[in-house]
């Protein structure tokens, strides 16, 4: 004898009454809402992109802050050796005279550090950022006059370039004071200003010269009305 199913809940007994009672577009439509609130509570591709996309953002932002700080504490550590050799040069610069002012020796923090010596010569850092190299601009481009991470090869290799700037000052000063001044040197002369005559001669030389050009001029307006005249008899009269 076969055993009887087991009866449904209760609920179960009013939901497929309810159903029962329902025409078809009723019954339509409730599949139609639990199938769309099924598709809302499970993610799809497109949502799982997006999901990806922002972790990805997330975790290039953080690698990015940590590649600023980095960047950061190298540039400081290049200024901190920069401002070491600096001190290292006081001694250097206090012999230098007081009325030379073509050194100005200071850091520059820029996204480059460098220690200016003077306007063309500077010290920066390697790639490696312990190796100092000493640099000049020439006419001929950039060049490396020292290179090397001791600070003290280094001062040596500065001191002999600001002696060899100052003979280059003192020559400079010489010629010019050679020459009587620097247009001079240049070829270019230099006219004096003429000394004006008080003498009794010279007064009446420059009244001659001031009748003579007022006569002259009377004489060329005179011409001038003279001309006008004939011309006015000539072409308006006739």
């Amino acid at each position: 004898m076969e055993e009887p199913l087991p009866a449904p809940p209760a609920d179960a007994r009013d939901a497929v009454q309810r159903n029962a009672s329902l025409t078809p577009a009723e019954r339509l439509t409730i599949v139609t809402e639990r199938e769309r609130a099924a598709r809302r509570g499970t993610k799809g591709p497109l949502d799982e992109r997006m999901a990806n996309l922002a972790d990805a953002l997330r975790r290039a932002r953080l690698e990015n802050a940590e590649r600023s700080s980095a960047l950061s504490d190298l540039r400081a550590g290049e200024i901190a050796r920069l401002e070491m050799l600096g001190d290292a040069l006081t001694p250097v610069l206090a012999q230098v005279p007081r009325d030379c002012d073509i050194f100005d020796v200071g850091v520059a923090p820029t996204e480059r550090p460098r220690l200016f010596i003077d306007q063309i010569g500077f010290v920066e850092m390697d790639r490696d950022r312990r190796t100092y190299r000493f640099l000049q601009d020439t006419r001929h481009g950039r060049v490396t006059l020292r290179e090397s991470d001791s600070v003290d090869e280094i001062v040596d290799a500065i001191t002999g370039y600001i002696a060899h700037r100052l003979i280059e000052r003192e020559k400079a000063l010489a010629v010019d004071y050679a020459s009587g001044g620097a247009a001079q040197a240049l070829g270019v002369k230099i006219s004096a200003p003429r000394a004006k005559d008080t003498s009794f001669t010279g007064k009446v030389s420059r009244a001659a010269a001031f009748i003579a050009e007022f006569f002259g001029a009377a004489a060329f307006f005179g011409l001038l009305a003279v001309l006008a005249a004939w011309a006015y008899r000539v072409y308006f009269e006739g």
